[in-house]
C-alpha cells in the first residue's frame, strides 16, 4: 500500500531534487523575487568582494581582470526577465554558472571566503535599507505636508474630544500637529531600524568567518554598510534587523490608523468637520446625496493591512533555530516589502487628502460656541477672581451646566453671569465679584485658546513657534536621508567603476 502511495508520489514529483510542489511553493517565487529585488545588489556585492580579494592579494590582478569582464557582461535584463531554470536552485547559482562560463573555472575563485549565508543577508540588508529610505522620505514628505496645513489652521477653532466626549475648545492645527509629532517619532524608529540593517555580513561567510586574510572593514565601505555585524555566528543567524523594522513600521501603522479612524468619523455629516474633494469620494448608486468618503475607508483598511503583513513577519520569525536562515528570510522578505509599499502609498493618499480638503471652519466655531466644552476655563477663572479652591469652582460651574442641560436653553449660551451668582450663593454663600464682562470673556472659545501659551498649548503664538521647530527637525531629517542616498549611490558608482576598468571599457 505504501509502496503504490510512494510509487505515484514519485511519478508525479520526480525523484531529483527540486520536487514539482517544491519548485512551485519555493524556489519558483523566490526566484521571482531575487530577480526582481536581489539582482543587482548581487552583482555589486560580486564586484565589491572581488575587488577586496584583489587587494588582499588572495586573487591575482589577472585573474581579477579575467572575472571582472565576466561580471560585467552580466547582462541584467536578461535576468530579470529570465524564467526560473529547474537546473539550478536559485538565481546565486543561475549566475555563478553563467560566470564560469564566460570565464572558465577561474570564476570559481570568487566564492573564496564567502558563503549564500552572509551574501544572502547582505542582500536582504541592503534591498531592505533601501526600501526604509523610500518610506522616510514619505514621512518627510507627508511631515511637510501636514505642517503646511497646520500653518493654514492655527486659528480655526474645534472641540476635542477625550473618552469621545466634548472636552475643551482647541484648534485643528493643535490636533494634526500632534500627528505631526507622532509622525516624527515613527521616523525616529525606522531610522533606527535603518541603522540596525545597515551593517554588514560579508566575511561571516557560512557561520565561523574563514582562513583567508580578507578584509571585512573593506567590504563594509564598498557596499556602503554603516557598521559590520562583529559576530560572525550573529551576521548570519540574527533575524531582529527584519524584526525591528517591521515592528517599526507596524507601530508606523496604527498611529496613522487612528487619525484615519477620526477622520472617518468627522467626515460624517454629523460631524461635518470638512469636506473632500471630489477626487476622493465616491457616489451611490441609488442614494443621490451620497458623498462615501471611500478614500479614507480604504486607508482605514490598508493600514490594517500593513499591521498584518508585519505581523506575519514576526510570527515567521517566532521559534526559528539560532542559526542561518536565510531560506526563511526568503519567505518573510515579500511580507515586509508589502507593508512598506503599502505604507508609503497612504502616506501619499493621505497626504492628497488632507491639502485638498475644504475645512468647514465656520460650523466648526459655532459648535464651540454652544458647547460646554468651554466651561473648564470658567472654573479656572473662579479659583483666581474669587479666591476659592478649584473643587468649589468645579462644583459651581457643574451646577450651572445641570441646571441648563434640565431646561430649554441646553447650550452654552444660556450660561449667565446670574445663574453663576446663583450657584456661588448656594456653594459659597455669597455672591460673585467677577464683573460680567470679564465673566463672559471667559465663555468664548477664542478666548480659551488664546490664554493657553503654555509650552505645547494651542495658543495661536505656541503653535507657530512648534511648527518652526518641527520645520527644523525635518530640515535636519532630510539632511541625513540625502547623506544615505548619496552614500549608497557613491558606492554603486564606484562598483561600476571597477567592472568598467576590469573590462577595459
Amino acid at each position: 500500500m505504501i509502496r503504490n502511495f510512494k510509487d505515484r508520489i514519485n511519478e508525479a514529483e520526480g525523484e531529483e531534487f527540486p520536487s514539482k510542489t517544491y519548485r512551485k511553493m519555493v524556489l519558483q517565487p523566490a526566484y521571482d523575487e531575487a530577480k526582481k529585488y536581489f539582482l543587482h545588489s548581487m552583482i555589486q556585492i560580486h564586484a565589491a568582494h572581488l575587488k577586496m580579494l584583489e587587494e588582499q592579494s588572495i586573487v591575482s590582478p589577472e585573474d581579477a581582470i579575467t572575472i571582472g569582464k565576466a561580471i560585467h557582461a552580466l547582462d541584467v535584463d536578461y535576468y530579470s526577465t529570465d524564467h526560473y531554470n529547474p537546473l539550478f536552485e536559485d538565481l546565486f547559482f543561475r549566475i555563478e554558472h553563467d560566470l564560469i562560463e564566460e570565464a572558465g573555472e577561474i570564476a570559481g575563485n570568487l566564492h573564496i571566503a564567502r558563503s549564500r549565508n552572509d551574501m544572502g543577508i547582505a542582500i536582504y540588508r541592503m534591498t531592505l535599507r533601501k526600501k526604509l529610505l523610500e518610506l522616510m522620505s514619505e514621512m518627510l514628505a507627508l511631515k511637510d505636508a501636514l505642517i503646511a496645513f497646520c500653518e493654514e489652521h492655527v486659528d480655526t477653532v474645534m472641540i476635542g474630544y477625550t473618552h469621545t466626549q466634548q472636552a475643551q475648545p482647541t484648534t485643528l492645527a493643535h490636533y494634526l500637529k500632534a500627528v505631526v509629532d507622532q509622525l516624527g517619532r515613527d521616523f525616529k524608529r525606522v531610522q533606527s531600524a535603518f541603522a540596525t540593517v545597515n551593517r554588514s555580513s560579508m566575511g561571516a561567510a557560512a557561520l565561523t568567518t574563514t582562513g583567508f586574510d580578507i578584509s571585512r572593514e573593506r567590504m563594509k565601505d564598498l557596499l556602503a554598510f554603516d557598521d559590520i555585524i562583529e559576530n560572525s555566528w550573529d551576521a548570519v543567524a540574527g533575524a531582529d534587523y527584519i524584526t525591528e523594522s517591521a515592528t517599526a513600521i507596524q507601530l508606523a501603522a496604527l498611529n496613522l490608523g487612528r487619525t484615519v479612524q477620526d477622520f472617518l468619523t468627522w467626515a460624517t455629516q454629523e460631524f461635518n468637520v470638512f469636506t473632500l474633494a471630489n477626487p476622493y469620494v465616491q457616489i451611490s448608486s441609488i442614494m443621490p446625496q451620497k458623498r462615501n468618503p471611500v478614500s479614507i475607508e480604504h486607508m482605514r483598511s490598508l493600514l490594517s493591512a500593513v499591521v498584518g503583513d508585519t505581523n506575519t513577519v514576526l510570527t515567521m520569525v517566532h521559534n526559528t533555530p539560532f542559526g542561518d536562515i536565510v531560506d526563511t528570510e526568503d519567505d518573510m522578505q515579500p511580507f515586509l516589502w508589502k507593508s512598506i509599499d503599502r505604507l508609503i502609498g497612504i502616506y501619499q493618499l493621505f497626504g492628497s487628502v488632507v491639502l485638498t480638503m475644504k475645512v468647514n471652519k465656520k460650523k466648526l466655531l459655532e459648535r464651540a460656541e454652544n458647547s460646554f466644552a468651554n466651561v473648564t476655563e470658567l472654573a479656572d477663572t473662579l479659583v483666581r477672581s474669587e479666591g476659592i479652591s478649584f473643587r468649589q469652582s468645579h462644583h459651581i460651574v457643574s451646577n450651572c451646566v445641570n441646571a441648563l442641560l434640565g431646561a430649554a436653553e441646553d447650550s452654552l449660551l444660556g450660561l449667565t453671569w446670574q445663574l453663576a451668582n446663583d450657584q456661588a450663593m448656594l456653594v459659597l454663600n455669597k455672591g460673585l465679584t467677577i464683573s460680567e464682562e470679564d465673566f463672559y470673556a471667559t465663555l468664548r472659545p477664542k478666548h480659551f485658546i488664546d490664554i493657553r501659551t503654555i509650552y505645547g498649548g494651542p495658543s495661536a503664538v505656541t503653535m507657530k513657534t512648534s511648527l518652526e521647530k518641527s520645520k527644523e527637525f525635518a530640515k535636519d531629517a532630510m539632511q541625513w536621508l540625502n547623506e544615505k542616498e548619496r552614500a549608497i549611490l557613491d558606492a554603486e558608482v564606484q562598483l561600476e567603476t571597477f567592472k568598467t576598468n576590469w573590462s577595459g571599457a
